[in-house]
């Protein structure tokens, strides 16, 4: 159920989890090309063909009654819980805000920098194996916060045309206007390039199945996008202060995203990882998502023995998790030999689905090991950034020969030039 590996036998089962991309690549290129060229057409097609919808049939983009509709059918203890987690991601990347500055010299040179929210933003909201409102939250705080003033949301439906109440009203209680009804590449297609009904955006973001994740590498160029998400990840590391229990629970909290997850846990403690698997077990049988954590735990769970902590952690370095938990009776104390993780949960009480729901930084994270080089979702995401310069005449005066030297040294003449032409004589 969670076998017990040694360490070079989960780094080789952890690489296997890259998927043979040739045929998905050749579909997704497919329907990127037809929506292209077809519009809105083709948006409809692919809609019944791959999601067995009629968008003619149910309504392509939400109408105000779908929403008033949603709001009904949502607890006022669920809408509660839904904005106090809003207002918790809000206050967590109000913190992240830059500001445009400029700085002038004793020569009257002003150099600095302008920060500008980008104008029109696609988000993505998964659909498949189970709707995600937490992911309209994550993705669309930290745009409306950077100052983003035009949001649009695509999903895909249900098989009866409708979409998930609580992801429409998350996406109503963040002001979201353009709601539309399609997911996968064809979604991303209809961002990037615009079709009859959707106007393009400047970034598409939020992450996706294998299909939409393609869609986005090669829309890239055409609009920004966010990073390339993989399945979800978990590793734990833990010491014989953890409880079995409890991190048996945290692993399966993961696995039961998609049959692709990941989860680990790494331990000195044999006994420990003998414990987890027991309970992992255990609690699977009454889990309503048994088949996807089974399959998930099958092909890319493990609990792993090693010598202490620190080989522990080397380890999960090497991995470059997602989520990284940090079971341990000192969790502070190892916090510095973390290098790699999309985000860290210290202590045995900081479970990893307080960050996928309410504790505030974005849960789009990192994943595939690209968190050794990449950084989560925050506002910098959605915004851009420009150099400002401007140069006195005395000090061009001063540094143009230099820079004309400079200039010619890389056989750029008419650098020199434009330097040299604003001095007596120049050309």
């Amino acid at each position: 159920m969670l076998p017990v590996l040694e360490p070079g036998e989960l780094k080789r089962k952890w690489s296997s989890r890259l998927l043979e991309l040739g045929e998905v690549e050749e579909r997704v290129r497919e329907i990127l090309q037809q929506v292209k060229e077809q519009g809105q057409e083709a948006v409809k097609r692919f809609t019944l063909e791959l999601d067995g919808v009629d968008l003619d049939e149910c309504g392509f983009k939400v109408k105000k009654g779908e929403i008033a509709s949603a709001y009904e059918a949502v607890s006022p203890a669920l809408l509660e819980a839904l904005r106090e987690a809003k207002e918790n991601i809000f206050q967590y990347h109000l913190k992240e805000k830059q500001v445009s500055w400029m700085e002038t010299d004793k020569k009257g040179n002003v150099l600095g920098q302008i920060h500008l929210p980008l104008k029109r933003v696609g988000i993505y909201a998964p659909g498949g194996t189970a709707p995600y409102p937490s992911s309209v939250l994550m993705t669309g705080v930290p745009a409306l916060v950077a100052g983003v003033r035009e949001l649009v949301l695509a999903t895909p439906p249900a098989k009866d045309g409708t979409l998930n109440p609580l992801l429409l009203v998350a996406a109503a209680e963040l002001g979201i206007k353009e709601i539309y009804k399609m997911g996968g590449a064809q979604a991303i297609a209809a961002l990037a390039y615009g079709t009859q009904e959707v106007k393009p955006v400047e970034k598409i973001a939020g992450p996706g199945n294998i299909y939409v994740t393609i869609a986005k590498r090669e829309v890239f160029g055409v609009v920004d996008i966010d990073m390339l998400a993989g399945p979800s990840e978990i590793v734990v590391v833990a010491d014989a202060s953890a409880q079995p229990r409890w991190v048996a629970a945290d692993l399966l909290s993961q696995a039961e995203h998609d049959p692709l997850a990941g989860a680990v846990l790494i331990t000195p403690e044999e006994s420990l990882a003998l414990r987890t698997a027991e309970e992992v077990e255990r609690q699977l049988n009454t889990l309503p998502r048994k088949k996807i954590a089974l399959k998930s735990l099958e092909n890319y769970g493990a609990a792993v023995v090693v010598k202490d902590v620190e080989e522990a952690l080397d380890l999960a370095n090497e991995l470059a998790p997602e989520h990284l938990e940090l079971c341990l009776a000192e969790p502070w104390r190892w916090l510095g030999r973390v290098e790699n993780a999309g985000a860290v949960f210290l202590g045995h009480y900081s479970s990893e689905p307080v960050g996928d729901y309410w504790a505030g930084p974005s849960h789009v994270l990192p994943t595939g090991g690209t968190a050794r080089f990449s950084s989560p979702m925050s506002v910098a995401t959605f915004t851009k950034r420009m150099s400002l310069i401007y140069t006195s005449p005395q000090y061009l005066q001063e540094v143009g020969k230099k820079i004309a030297l400079l200039a010619r040294a890389e056989g750029l003449e008419a650098h020199a030039r434009a330097i040299e032409a604003r001095f007596k004589g120049g050309k």
